[in-house]
């Protein structure tokens, strides 16, 4: 549910008083932070949020996506507008620090301008600045926080807890957090954070009873105002991530149970109530207009930045729902003023992460340099260099996904190459050297093994049906995945629009149609089926990349799309 147009400008005007610079590249042409980062206080509860870092400690480059396309009720609305049409909505200025940190519009030459985002020494100068001006703001963590790097992984995820918890986090739930196995979690869970951190997950429970195996919610009192934080992990951890991983835990929305939950909270005394929740937007959207009592869902999953929170009415009054894009790039900044027991009035700002414009952290930077020290020299060798920029984002192929497929085909002697459409991975601008760092910000999960598998034409279309309606239903609730998944080799024609079963067409290798009984090597990588086994998809493709020493820019395979015309979650 998007804002009318006098519930937009009502946000705007809202925004502007609250200090946002929509125009910022004045704030940045000066010597310092200034005005891009003066949020002044406003109300008496105050969250600070960020979501999907992905494990990126260090500062990077990171694109946003040129296709997020929305159907059904979704089609043209936000999270799904990017380039101009994102700008247009939001009232944002072409060729802006804002329009760089939003969309993928020019995006080498405002890479170059505004330099890399993120960086955990940054954000953290940034978190603390905001909390200097609100008196017990609490900071939340969304979740995708222990994954997505080399050195997380390396270390169980171990580099990202003592990272987020020098960075002063409150309140945490999860997603990709899982893949480590549940006894890693809740070992982080129950030494690491006990007393520190309070991960919250209204949605995950044992499979035998039907026990909380996390606390659903917390209380906590700021400034005189009891506030509760809810959790909402990813629901469908364990269909687009291994089951065996957590295989005594259940997930799923839990739409009733987060009713009940509301409201047990309100009953316990909360006068403000928010979500802390990896559902994905789509899924936010759809829960905050069925269940009621919920102030603000801040959300993540899908990565969207999204400028302002969208108003969504509901039965008993409306619910702010936001996402804070990804990769340390963003930190959401929600004041309410309460008043009489309830929310009177709002400001919401969404800080992108510039670190050129954010001095460091002494402490979060000797941090840093500490936990990757042991690491340094296998994460710095040279595998290549890109002639192209490399990227992943967005609905169908990227560039670095493209180079995936191109490695795993060469490699594996195959017709065709699958990659999943994880929506995580930094970008790298033409004539970077590619590191086995950027390789593993790509490919680094706990099952990254490679796969060789004879399939029928029939299975090949029926695998991208399935994935195709886990992106495109017209119901969230039935989008359990990431973006469709990365092909190469073959090409193929999609229309997202169509039914289930019906949305894959055309599918050719070589020029030839695909024939549904001929049997055709496919060879990918992250199979979620217990017992899987194979090279670990970076050694494949660092082999590859040693080999080449020069990386040309990829030739993208991207799907033919049908009916989407004019859909302003597209830049043609």
């Amino acid at each position: 549910m998007g804002l009318n147009r006098r519930e937009f400008l009502q946000v705007m005007s809202i925004a502007a008083a609250g200090g946002m610079a929509l125009d910022a590249p004045a704030a940045l042409a000066a010597p310092s932070a200034g005005q891009l980062y003066d949020v002044p206080r406003f109300g008496n509860v105050h969250f600070l949020h960020f979501t999907d870092c992905h494990a990126q400690l260090k500062p990077i480059y990171f694109r946003e996506p040129s296709a997020n396309l929305g159907v059904g009720a979704a089609s043209g609305h936000v999270p799904h507008l990017v380039g101009e049409q994102l700008l247009r909505q939001a009232g944002l200025k072409p060729g802006s620090a804002a329009a760089h940190a939003f969309t993928c519009l020019d995006f080498e030459k405002a890479a170059h301008t505004y330099g890399k985002v993120g960086g955990f020494a940054h954000l953290s100068t940034l978190v603390k600045r905001m909390k200097a001006s609100r008196p017990g703001a609490l900071l939340l963590d969304g979740g995708d926080t222990w994954q997505g790097s080399a050195t997380a992984l390396w270390t169980q995820g171990q580099d990202m807890v003592d990272a987020c918890l020098a960075l002063g986090v409150d309140v945490m739930t999860a997603h990709w957090e899982m893949t480590l196995g549940d006894k890693r979690v809740k070992e982080i869970v129950d030494k690491d954070f006990k007393g520190k951190v309070d991960f919250v997950a209204q949605n995950i429970k044992t499979t035998d009873f039907g026990d909380q195996v996390f606390p659903p919610y917390v209380i906590k009192e700021m400034n005189g105002v009891p506030v509760a934080v809810i959790g909402q992990a990813f629901p469908y951890t364990p269909i687009a991530n291994p089951r065996y991983m957590v295989p005594e835990w259940s997930f799923g929305i839990q739409e009733e149970n987060m009713q009940a939950m509301v409201d047990e909270a309100r009953a316990k005394g909360a006068k403000v109530v928010v979500v802390l929740s990896h559902n994905g937007m789509d899924v936010d959207l759809k829960m905050a207009s069925r269940v009621r009592g919920i102030d603000a869902i801040l959300g993540g999953h899908t990565h969207d930045g999204v400028p302002q929170p969208v108003i969504v009415s509901n039965g008993a009054g409306k619910t702010l729902v936001t996402n804070a894009g990804s990769n340390g790039k963003f930190l959401g900044v929600l004041d309410f003023d309460v008043r009489d027991g309830k929310v009177s009035d709002f400001r919401y700002k969404l800080l992108p992460v510039f670190s050129r414009f954010l001095p460091a952290d002494r402490e979060m930077e000797a941090l840093v340099t500490r936990v990757r020290a042991p690491y340094e020299a296998k994460l710095n060798e040279q595998l290549a260099v890109t002639q192209g920029t490399l990227y992943r984002r967005g609905n169908f192929n990227g560039s670095f996904d493209q180079l995936i497929v191109d490695a795993l085909l060469e490699s594996k002697g195959a017709d065709i190459a699958f990659s999943p459409g994880f929506r995580w991975g930094t970008s790298l601008l033409p004539g970077s050297p590619i590191l086995m760092e950027h390789l593993m910000d790509q490919t680094a999960t706990t099952y990254s093994y490679t796969t060789l598998t004879e399939m029928t034409g029939a299975t090949i279309k029926t695998v991208l049906e399935d994935v195709a309606d886990n992106l495109f239903n017209p119901d969230p609730y039935y989008q359990q995945g990431g973006d469709m998944v990365r092909v190469g080799g073959m090409t193929y024609a999609i229309e997202p629009a169509a039914k289930i079963g019906a949305r894959i067409q055309d599918m050719r290798l070589n020029g030839k149609l695909i024939e549904a009984d001929k049997k055709y090597k496919v060879a990918g990588w992250a199979p979620v089926a217990e017992g899987a086994s194979g090279t670990p998809v970076w050694d494949v493709v660092a082999g590859w990349l040693r080999d080449k020493k020069t990386v040309a820019p990829r030739a993208i395979n991207t799907p033919r799309l049908i009916g989407v015309q004019g859909n302003p979650g597209l830049i043609a």
